[in-house]
């Protein structure tokens, strides 16, 4: 496993960590052995792997991916090394609501402190300074060591630290080969400054994967509603997948693997993929030995310029159709 360098932190980050959305959440369709069982076995191979980036929300599940990740790092040995992220959704962003917020986190975690404390999405109407404050009040008596925000533009993202009156570290944002907007500005501000970039959906959900195409569609409901799997967009990502798996082939490496590793070549970025078994943990955790070569990289990056998806408003009528069908 290798860490993110040039950061001050008191636990390392590494470049992989594990995403914990499916823990608790019945929109994925794991069922509930997965909670039960595998979701432990998933935590306990990924901290002996070298992962120590562990990611989850009070939303996700309601509140039942923090409890079910708290005990499984616990039956695996503890809380003091690792990093254990969360985030609270900012619907009433006031300073005495994040705390109440934090605290309640915390508990559900089993932890005196959380590691990683984000603000899962920047309020439409209300500035970030209250919630700072929170934030601030939180890390000032222990239950938080960073402050961290998540799908904010590079503007807000510096705006919030200047309002939190220090370092805000990482920004979670969704970023892989078909959502590169990261690259232009924040990427390279975050390599500069030290910061951190949290790459969610790294694998576009499974798009990346190269399982699926215009004949085999994703039937679980998160990936169902994702326009990225309409027929017409699994066509047109084909030549995509194809450069993928022709990578892979030359690493002795999965499609995902191949697309993780090119998320996590760029400095100061941390990719969270999920995982629904032990097997695809170690899958993810071993993206993180895989070195690309530049033409390997510039393949990759061409092929994922040249897909044009259909998405937005424009998907909405295959969206329909799709659930119809």
């Amino acid at each position: 496993m290798r860490y993110v360098d040039g950061i001050r932190t008191t636990k390392p980050y590494s470049v992989i960590g594990l995403g914990t959305w499916q823990f608790g959440s019945r929109e994925w369709g794991y069922g509930g052995g997965y909670d039960d069982a595998e979701a432990g076995r998933i935590v306990a191979r990924a901290r002996e792997l070298g992962i120590t980036v562990f990611d989850t929300a009070e939303v996700y599940g309601f509140g039942r991916s923090e409890r079910i990740l708290g005990e499984a790092l616990r039956a695996s040995g503890g809380t003091a090394d690792v990093v254990i992220a969360t985030k609270v959704f900012p619907v009433v962003p006031t300073a005495a609501v994040v705390q109440q917020r934090g605290v309640a986190s915390a508990h559900r975690l089993g932890v005196q402190t959380i590691d990683l404390y984000q603000v899962h999405w920047p309020n439409p109407v209300v500035r970030d300074a209250t919630a700072m404050r929170g934030m601030r009040a939180l890390r000032d008596v222990g239950v938080v060591e960073q402050v961290g925000v998540s799908n904010y533009q590079l503007r807000r993202w510096q705006r919030a630290e200047v309002d939190f009156g220090g370092v805000v570290l990482s920004n979670q944002v969704q970023f892989s080969l078909v959502s590169r907007a990261p690259m232009e500005e924040m990427l390279p501000w975050a390599a500069r400054t030290g910061h951190v970039v949290i790459a969610y959906s790294p694998l576009a959900q499974g798009l990346l994967s190269a399982r699926y195409d215009a004949d085999r569609r994703p039937t679980n409901r998160v990936r169902a509603a994702n326009a990225m799997f309409l027929p017409e967009n699994l066509r047109a990502a084909a030549p995509l997948l194809d450069v993928l798996r022709e990578v892979a082939a030359a690493h002795g490496a999965t499609p995902a693997q191949i697309a993780l590793a090119w998320t996590v070549h760029h400095p100061h970025v941390v990719a969270i993929p999920g995982a629904s078994s032990v097997a695809q943990v170690e899958s993810n955790a071993a993206a993180a030995d895989i070195t690309l070569a530049p033409d390997e990289y510039r393949a990759l990056t061409a092929a994922a310029e040249a897909f044009h998806p259909t998405t937005g408003v424009s998907a909405i009528p295959g969206l329909v159709r799709a659930r119809r069908g």
